[in-house]
């Protein structure tokens, strides 16, 4: 690998790591400037069409949030090279971080774009997820794998009980525990993959 593609490859995957503070972080404050929210009676979305700055924090939050995630996306995919389930893993997983920023683009009010970007952010998630870690378990590695497979399952797990039992009114509870999941595991892989390529670029250091 070259210093050049070492140094891009670090740069994406701490995106991994970046997306996920940087997006919470707009949303949480989005939630503080709006007292009324609610987290049974409310979507997050809600926030995206609040007047003044809680839609402007959320809004711009997400579609910032959703570039980073795109860019990880990137640095995902050249770490999966040759490995085709692991590949379309992260080419769905790019398509989920488009869904994001779309998310931003176009608030609740914006119908029915607001729906379909919705809608595919929190099903491609689950599915890049799994395919991804389908491919590092196949690849022998089993820790990566789980690790993926988990939070996949879990993203899924909370959606299907709220269509199932609706334990609670409204979707932020679920919306955020789906999102934490995959951000816990965006991170803790970003902060992995940034040591890996940074391994990789010493071994590459001539010696002095």
């Amino acid at each position: 690998m070259t210093q050049g593609k070492t140094l891009w490859l670090k740069i994406f995957s701490a995106c991994g790591i970046a997306a996920p503070i940087e997006a919470f972080t707009c949303i949480f404050l989005a939630i503080l400037l709006y007292p009324q929210f609610s987290w049974t009676d409310n979507a997050l979305s809600d926030l995206g069409i609040v007047e003044g700055a809680t839609s402007t924090l959320f809004n711009t939050g997400l579609i910032l949030g959703g570039i980073l995630t795109s860019m990880f996306g990137l640095a995902l995919f050249a770490l999966l090279e040759k490995k085709t389930l692991g590949r379309i893993g992260a080419v769905l997983f790019i398509l989920d971080a488009a869904a994001l920023t779309a998310i931003g683009i176009f608030p609740e009010n914006a119908r029915p774009m607001h729906f379909y970007a919705s809608l595919a952010f929190f099903t491609l998630c689950p599915i890049a997820m799994f395919l991804v870690g389908s491919s590092f378990l196949l690849s022998g590695k089993a820790r990566k794998g789980t690790f993926t497979l988990l939070p996949a399952v879990f993203a899924a797990a909370v959606w299907i009980a709220q269509f199932s039992i609706r334990y609670v009114p409204q979707v932020a509870i679920p919306e955020t525990l789906s999102a934490l999941s995959a951000s816990a595991w965006s991170m803790l892989l970003g902060f992995k993959m940034l040591k890996e390529s940074a391994t990789q670029h010493h071994t590459m250091e001539p010696d002095r």
